[in-house]
C-alpha cells in the first residue's frame, strides 16, 4: 500500500490550498472519489482553461472533417478583420492551437470591449509560429471560429460532440465574452465526473472523437521551455493540451483545475481546487499532483478531503458584542458589528453577514467573493482567523485575521484572492466601540 494521494491532500492543505474534488480511474473503473461539500464530482465547477483543451478538440474535429484546414490563416475566416498587421495576417489555425500566435500575452482586458477584435488590432510582438506564448485571446479566437463554422453556440457544440457521447453534459455551461461568443479560453463550467469520462475517452484513443483527432490533440506541437510556471508546464504543449514530463497529458485551469491522463497506465484523474490563497498555488498544486500520480493509485491507502481550517483553541477567545466604527485603516469599511464568543464569530459589514463556528462550515454569500462556506478558529490569544472558500462562476478565497485587544479595539486584516475579486475585501483597519474613536485618522 502507498499513501501518495493522502500525502498530496495533506501537502496541499499545508499550502492553504483547498481541494474541492478528486477522482481517479484506472481502465475506466473509478478507484478513488472524494469531495468537500458543497463541491464534489457531481457539482458543476468553473474549470477555467480546461475549456481550451475541449475547444482544441473541436477545432481538430472540424479539420478532420475537411471543414477547415490547420494551415488556414485566421484572417481568412474573419474577412471583416482582414486589415491587420502583416505578422498577425500570417497566423494560422495551427499556430493558435500550439500557443504560437503573434502576441506575447492575452490581448483583451476582462472588463473592456470587444475581446475578439483585440486579437486582430493589438500590434503583434513577434512572428507567429516561432515562440510559445500563453495567450487566452488566441483560444477565444478559436472559439469564435468554431461558432462561425458550426453556426451554433460553443456550449452546444462541446456538449453534443464531446460531453454527451461520453455520458455527460448535464449542468454544463460556457460563459460568454462581451460579444456573446462562448469563452472557450476560460469559461467552462461542468461536472468533474463528466471530464473524467472525457479523459478516459482520450486515453482509449477515441470513441466520441475519431482516433486521428485524439492523436493530433496530444501530439507535441510547441516547446514551452521558456515558461516560468515550473517544470510540469515546461516540457511541451500539444493542441491546447499540456504534455508533462514523464508522459501523459494534462488539461489545466486557473486555481488548480486539472484533468490528467496517462494512456500507458490507463489512469485518468480530475482535480478541482481553489489555490488562489497560495502564491503560485495552482502551479504548486500541479507539481504535487504529478508527483502523487507517479505511484500506482490501485495501491493507495484510503483518504478523505478536508477543508483547510484554522486551528481553534477556545481558551484564546474573547467575548465581544457591539457596533464598531473605524479609528484607522486603509481601504476598510467605516463601520461593522461584531459578536464574538469562545466558539464562534459573527461579523456584519454593511449588508454582508459572515459567521463561523468551530467544527462547522456556514454558508455565506459575499458580494465580490461569491457563494461559499466560512470556517474559522481562535488560533492564538485574542486572535481569530476566518476563512471563506467560494466557487460559483469564479473561484475566490477570503481570509481575515481579527485581533481583539484589552483596550477595546478590534483590528482586522482582510485578504481576498481570485480572478474576479476587485479589491473591496483587501484592507486593514482598527475599530473602536461606536461613540469612542481612538487613534489618528479615519478609514480611507
Amino acid at each position: 500500500m502507498t499513501d501518495a494521494l493522502s500525502a498530496f491532500v495533506a501537502r496541499t492543505a499545508a499550502h492553504d490550498i483547498t481541494i474541492h474534488s478528486l477522482e481517479v480511474s484506472i481502465d475506466g473503473e473509478i478507484v478513488h472519489s472524494a469531495g468537500v461539500a458543497p463541491f464534489g464530482p457531481h457539482a458543476p465547477h468553473r474549470m477555467y482553461s480546461v475549456a481550451k483543451s475541449l475547444t482544441g478538440l473541436v477545432v481538430l474535429a472540424l479539420a478532420h472533417e475537411g471543414r477547415i484546414r490547420l494551415e488556414d490563416r485566421i484572417v481568412d475566416h474573419f474577412p471583416e478583420k482582414r486589415a491587420v498587421d502583416p505578422l498577425t495576417a500570417r497566423a494560422t489555425v495551427a499556430d493558435l492551437l500550439a500557443m504560437c500566435g503573434p502576441h506575447a500575452a492575452t490581448t483583451y482586458r476582462e472588463e473592456e470591449g470587444d475581446w475578439l477584435d483585440s486579437w486582430f488590432r493589438t500590434p503583434p510582438t513577434h512572428r507567429p509560429g516561432t515562440l510559445f506564448t500563453y495567450d487566452t485571446s488566441g483560444s477565444y479566437v478559436l472559439s469564435a471560429l468554431v461558432e462561425r463554422v458550426e453556426s451554433a453556440p460553443l456550449e452546444d457544440v462541446l456538449r453534443e460532440r464531446i460531453l454527451a457521447p461520453t455520458g455527460g453534459g448535464d449542468g454544463m455551461r460556457m460563459l460568454r465574452g462581451p460579444e456573446g461568443i462562448g469563452h472557450g479560453g476560460s469559461g467552462l463550467v461542468c461536472r468533474p465526473r463528466d471530464l473524467l469520462r472525457v479523459a478516459e475517452m482520450l486515453n482509449s484513443g477515441g470513441g466520441a472523437l475519431p482516433h486521428d483527432v485524439v492523436s493530433a490533440a496530444l501530439e507535441r506541437r510547441s516547446d514551452a521551455a521558456m515558461q516560468t510556471w515550473g517544470a510540469p508546464l515546461r516540457a511541451g504543449y500539444g493542441a491546447q493540451f499540456w504534455l508533462p514530463p514523464g508522459g501523459g497529458w494534462m488539461m489545466f485551469g486557473l486555481g488548480g483545475q486539472i484533468v490528467y491522463g496517462d494512456p500507458d497506465r490507463g489512469i485518468a484523474a480530475v482535480v478541482t481546487a481553489n489555490a488562489q490563497a497560495c502564491q503560485s498555488g495552482d502551479q504548486r498544486l500541479v507539481s504535487l499532483f504529478l508527483e502523487a500520480m507517479r505511484k500506482d493509485p490501485r495501491d493507495e491507502c484510503p483518504f478523505d478531503l478536508v477543508r483547510p481550517r484554522p486551528p481553534h483553541d477556545p481558551r484564546h477567545g474573547r467575548t465581544v458584542d457591539g457596533d464598531f466604527i473605524a479609528s484607522s485603516g486603509r481601504g476598510n469599511p467605516a463601520r461593522m458589528a461584531a459578536r464574538f464568543a469562545p466558539d464562534s464569530v459573527r461579523l456584519a459589514i454593511g449588508d454582508t453577514i459572515i459567521r463561523a463556528h468551530d467544527g462547522h462550515s456556514y454558508p455565506v454569500d459575499i458580494p465580490g467573493i461569491g457563494v461559499g462556506v466560512a470556517t474559522g478558529g481562535w488560533c492564538a490569544p485574542d486572535t481569530y482567523d476566518l476563512r471563506v472558500d467560494a466557487a460559483t462562476d469564479d473561484i475566490a478565497c477570503l481570509r481575515m485575521r481579527i485581533v481583539a485587544t484589552d483596550d477595546g479595539l478590534i483590528t482586522v486584516q482582510s485578504q481576498a484572492f481570485g480572478p474576479a475579486t476587485d479589491g473591496t475585501w483587501n484592507w486593514f483597519g482598527s475599530y473602536a466601540p461606536d461613540g469612542r474613536q481612538e487613534g489618528d485618522g479615519g478609514a480611507e
